[in-house]
């Protein structure tokens, strides 16, 4: 397993009005958060926040190119970003433990915290398709080129590790410094991890490891879906 230092680019926030920052996910314009009541759309050239929806933002979120999908206690709200509207709602797989969400290939995985899983599920019915078991609580969920990523955090430690997603064996590990943890986790498609800072109030931009001709075991192999 490769670990190394988390490499902190930048830092967003604290944000008036949100006084902690839950699920993470990228539209490829705008970074939105989740901070509880609501949920924002942060420019990350500006670092300002565009516009904000008043919707349950408890835990994770996630962007199907479409439509925002939120965590709320215990189920997942799906949102026309546009209106702001709630068009529908599914159980949350942890009923009230879930975490991180993250949209992939025409389905949601959801992180659940303490149980310490990732469950692929049905958008339409919450059915539960697939679950893996990770060694960490889960607090982000990101799927970036075939690769499944989560964020950990426990006590003054956290981090951001890669996993095979057949079996949940860590194969990388990018370290965040001493009292900075990761509520939650989206990949801009590129080289960059988006961060949820949890009651810091902040979002973190993390860099993602520079890949050669080959990532490592198990990120290659097809899964039921495989990369945004």
């Amino acid at each position: 397993m490769k670990h190394s230092a988390a490499e902190i680019l930048r830092e967003y926030g604290p944000f008036p009005g949100a006084d902690r920052v839950n699920g993470v996910t990228f539209d490829g314009q705008h970074v939105w958060f989740a901070s509880g009541d609501k949920l924002s759309a942060l420019d990350p050239a500006s670092g300002k926040v565009q516009r904000s929806i008043e919707v349950a933002a408890h835990a994770g979120t996630a962007f199907d190119g479409k439509h925002l999908f939120q965590i709320a206690e215990d189920r997942i709200q799906k949102i026309d970003p546009k209106t702001g509207r709630v068009l529908s709602t599914i159980p949350a797989p942890g009923n009230g433990g879930d975490s991180g969400l993250a949209w992939h290939e025409g389905t949601l995985w959801v992180g659940e915290h303490r149980s310490r899983k990732i469950h692929q599920i049905d958008p339409e019915t919450g059915t539960i398709l697939r679950t893996i078991e990770s060694n960490r609580v889960v607090t982000g969920v990101t799927w970036v080129d075939g690769e499944l990523w989560h964020g950990t955090w426990q006590g003054d430690e956290s981090d951001v590790r890669r996993v095979d997603p057949r079996t949940g064996e860590v194969l990388e590990r990018l370290e965040m410094p001493p009292g900075v943890g990761v509520s939650g986790l989206e990949s801009d498609g590129g080289d960059q991890f988006f961060c949820g800072g949890g009651r810091s109030g902040k979002v973190r931009t993390v860099r993602r490891p520079k890949r050669g001709s080959a990532t490592g075991s198990g990120s290659e192999i097809p899964v039921d879906s495989t990369s945004k």
